[in-house]
């Protein structure tokens, strides 16, 4: 990409797409395109299709996704496939019909069989069962990547795809319900320390094991994919560690604070035992990431305090403040009537 090159970053209001956002800023890239979803509904055929008729993007970052933790994942399975699959289709078969250049997919590593051998290599895919409870986003994602790898083969075109680890950083979802597990124990622990809660309860048993990547380092990632790599096969982003949920969740309250007792609901379900994404190829290409594990949290808590959580006393509802660099210095999205 040069620096004055037309780049449209899909999902920049998104923990992805605002750290990519602050990734090409910081690398000096001057045109960059946006669309709120207010302004521009990417399941929407038509709207898309105009889109990029009008402002004929060179590079494309696709990380625009409806994403969720195990409850949203496992109790909304037609919602996740049908929006996922309309915006993956429409954004890539746009940016082909109009002649970009280059298109980015950002996938997720539940792409990959439950039980594949660790670490997960980029060839697993497909050699196996998926886990149930996020099934219909793998499948929609798997459903991404792989129209980006038959229009390369059919069409010449030049589509790469990266599968992130597990990602946490500024600008995450806190929902108390459908966020993941790094927001939500954030947001837990945080919670229990203002309100000197003695315990907190977290899912499962804690022994899953995780890996766990800072969004920033995975934003510098892609803008050096976009300039390094081109290969049919997907390419995996992570950090060659993991860490059990029993000990991220003692990590976070340790950082944020928290004395209280971590109490866990045997009764919940674990997910995936283990999940360790093989980086092997990413450090052939002279990439590593930059943040540690207790450094990104405290990052993280620091930008939950002071950029994502607002409590309003009284009337059981909450206020969370994203942060978004490119329109105004905050956008307000307001959840009534949860507790966590």
């Amino acid at each position: 990409m040069e620096k004055e090159s037309k780049i449209y970053v899909a999902g920049h209001r998104g923990m992805v797409g605002s750290a990519i956002i602050r990734e090409l800023n910081k690398q000096g890239y001057s045109n960059i395109i946006t669309r709120t979803h207010k302004e521009l509904d990417l399941t929407r055929q038509g709207e898309v299709e105009s889109f990029f008729a009008e402002e004929k993007p060179e590079y494309v970052f696709l990380a625009a996704a409806k994403v969720g933790g195990i409850i949203a994942n496992n109790e909304s399975p037609a919602d996740f496939i049908y929006e996922n699959m309309m915006i993956e289709m429409n954004v890539i078969n746009s940016a082909w019909q109009n002649g970009c250049k280059k298109l980015e997919f950002l996938g997720s590593a539940c792409i990959y069989p439950r039980l594949a051998p660790q670490p997960i290599k980029e060839n697993t895919l497909l050699t196996g069962i998926l886990e149930k409870t996020n099934e219909a986003y793998a499948l929609a994602k798997i459903s991404g990547l792989k129209y980006c790898e038959y229009l390369n083969r059919q069409y010449g075109t030049n589509y790469i795809s990266v599968m992130p680890t597990n990602l946490y950083g500024p600008n995450d979802n806190y929902h108390p319900v459908n966020s993941h597990v790094f927001p939500a124990l954030i947001r837990r622990f945080h919670e229990a320390k203002i309100e000197n809660k003695p315990f907190v309860t977290c899912w499962g048993d804690g022994s899953p094991t995780r890996e766990f990547l800072y969004v920033d380092d995975l934003a510098n990632f892609c803008v050096f994919l976009m300039n390094n790599y081109s290969d049919n096969e997907t390419i995996n982003a992570g950090t060659g560690n993991t860490i059990s949920i029993k000990n991220l969740a003692e990590l976070i309250a340790e950082i944020i604070g928290y004395k209280g007792e971590i109490r866990w609901d045997t009764s919940k379900p674990n997910g995936t035992p283990l999940r360790l994404m093989d980086v092997s190829k990413a450090k052939a290409l002279g990439w590593k990431y930059k943040t540690n594990l207790k450094d990104g949290i405290r990052l993280t808590y620091k930008d939950f305090v002071n950029n994502s959580f607002v409590k309003i006393q009284g009337g059981g509802v909450k206020l969370f403040k994203a942060y978004n660099p490119l329109d105004s210095p905050f956008f307000i999205s307001y959840i009534e009537n949860i507790a966590c």
